[in-house]
């Protein structure tokens, strides 16, 4: 089978790839406070992330956006979970959210805003993008893999999450680099890990 049959003529539903990637350092984590001028999510706090290019891996789309948004060399990246956004009409998006410890380095911002580290227990108080209250003590937190589909009522942005016993995998992204609950809630826009 040739990639291109795999579409079916552009039938079937397709997904963009981005990356979200939550750095840790001690009680506090990197959020990205984003700048007044961004179309999405202008002064809101999100993770750090962006589109997965042609020819990145996941793992490497996430070191590569954490350069660019916070000015920090990462190496060591943990995948936490893959979440799936099922938007009205198609493309959807499908993004891979990384976790890590901070390494040192001076904070830089971009264009995309202003890295701002933030403790744990003043998360509540910050204008955070709409899904990082479910999802970040999810991910914060060493466990199985998380699996989420983020969907879209009239009553808001729906959250459904999984993490099957079965589906704790070895971090091979970050070594490659270096050589069920469910539950919904209502909310307005997904977290798409485009910054």
């Amino acid at each position: 089978m040739h990639p291109e049959d795999q579409l079916h003529a552009g039938v079937r539903y397709t997904v963009v790839p981005r990356v979200l990637v939550f750095l840790t350092r001690g009680d506090e984590v990197l959020l990205l406070r984003g700048a007044p001028d961004k179309k999405l999510w202008a002064g809101k706090y999100n993770g750090l992330g962006g589109h997965i290019e042609p020819e990145e891996t996941p793992h490497q789309a996430a070191v590569r956006e954490v350069a660019e948004e916070a000015g920090l060399t990462v190496e060591a990246l943990t995948l936490r979970a893959i979440i799936h956004v099922t938007l009205t009409s198609a493309p959807g998006v499908l993004f891979f959210v990384f976790t890590g410890a901070a390494p040192p380095g001076d904070l830089r911002a971009s264009t995309e805003g202003t890295p701002v580290w933030i403790a744990r227990a003043e998360l509540g108080a910050l204008p955070l993008v709409e899904d990082l209250p479910e999802l970040l003590p999810r991910v914060l937190e060493p466990g199985p893999l998380i699996y989420g589909h983020y969907t879209f009522s009239p009553a808001g942005l729906r959250m459904a999450f999984e993490s099957p016993v079965n589906s704790r995998i070895p971090n091979v992204a970050a070594r490659a680099s270096s050589s069920a609950n469910s539950r919904s809630v209502a909310g307005k826009r997904p977290c798409s890990g485009e910054s």
